[in-house]
């Protein structure tokens, strides 16, 4: 047998731990539990807003009629915001969703009203409308290789003179509604649970996350969704037809779209094409940005968004009731906003 050289008698005395590079610090484990958990953050924002105008205004802020009047605030804008989180979960943006909305809206409208149609046929058509809107976005963004921003600049325009034009800026009124068409109105029938008033425009808001929650993450479309936002290119290697994930997502938009602009005449009663010039647009994405999804694509939580759009309606509640200037409420939305994109830059050091 072999005698056992110098040079090996050396190596069984050496040290045989393998190098660590994990970083086991606090700090970075609550770094990469905000990355599992997207949601997280604001989840915690939600809570705390809660309890500090809790705190401020007693009880006055935690009767079940205050906290449902904000569910009913941020219907639209929550159904908007999920719209948008599609979008932007695939690096893009879309900013003709609100004005896809309102014509959605004057599209059922006129179709009822004006047109004498059957009520789910006016319905339908505003579906069409906004679906075909985001296809059109969709067409652009995925066949064209257009810049989602300057496609979305363009068709805000677009559709927003289309929705002038085509309505010629006159509002249907609600009589006229109730009248031809109840149907319109119909998400905005409340239902009394105790001292609690929901309507159903919020029922289908909750259903609407829960049912995109579900496809996001546990469907192959919706990874494919999440594959296409972080890395097209290996996306596409991998076998992902991203072209059409991202004409499905952007045309799953635009008929989202149409169910907000259903909602929200439930929610107003009339409709008026005036509604383009609201910044639904920027309600939505702010929505998104403060509920953790990021503007980089392929990471964030819709559940985020409602928790976001929840944010904004219990601030603007808490300080009207405080009898606060308005634009603290701007000034507010302003610092969450930039400390979501701060944190979502953070964050994204655990996967760079």
């Amino acid at each position: 047998m072999t005698s056992v050289q110098e040079f090996e008698k050396t190596l069984d005395q050496s040290d045989k731990s393998v190098a660590s590079f994990e970083d086991r610090s606090p700090l970075r484990r609550i770094q990469h539990f905000l990355h599992s958990t997207p949601a997280a953050i604001p989840a915690i924002v939600l809570v705390v807003s809660i309890i500090v105008f809790g705190v401020l205004k007693g009880e006055r802020f935690f009767t079940a009629g205050t906290l449902t009047l904000i569910l009913q605030q941020i219907a639209v804008v929550g159904i908007l915001g999920a719209a948008q989180t599609l979008v932007i979960l695939t690096a893009g943006i879309d900013l003709s969703i609100g004005v896809i909305m309102v014509l959605s809206a004057v599209v059922m409208g006129n179709c009822a009203v004006t047109y004498g149609m059957p009520a789910p046929l006016a319905v339908l058509a505003g579906f069409v409308t906004g679906t075909a809107c985001g296809l059109l976005n969709g067409f652009l963004v995925s066949r064209m290789k257009l810049p989602p921003f300057i496609v979305t600049l363009g068709t805000w325009n677009i559709v927003m003179a289309a929705n002038f034009i085509y309505s010629a800026n006159a509002t249907i009124r609600r009589a006229d509604i109730e009248t031809a068409a109840p149907l319109l109105g119909f998400f905005g029938i409340s239902l009394k649970l105790g001292s609690a008033v929901l309507t159903l425009g919020v029922i289908m808001m909750v259903l609407v996350v829960v049912a995109l929650w579900y496809a996001l993450n546990h469907t192959a479309w919706g990874r494919h969704v999440y594959a296409v936002g972080d890395d097209p290119e290996a996306a596409e290697l991998s076998g992902i037809r991203v072209k059409k994930v991202l004409l499905g997502v952007y045309g799953l938009a635009g008929a989202i779209a149409a169910l907000a602009a259903w909602v929200s005449i439930g929610r107003n009663g009339s409709i008026s094409p005036s509604w383009a010039v609201t910044d639904y647009n920027l309600q939505a994405i702010t929505a998104a940005v403060i509920g953790g999804i990021s503007l980089f694509g392929g990471r964030g939580s819709i559940l985020g968004t409602l928790f976001g759009a929840l944010i904004v309606g219990v601030v603007s509640m808490g300080l009207n009731m405080l009898g606060a200037d308005p634009q603290w409420k701007v000034l507010l939305t302003g610092v969450l906003i930039i400390s979501a994109v701060g944190i979502d830059q953070w964050i994204r050091k655990v996967a760079g």
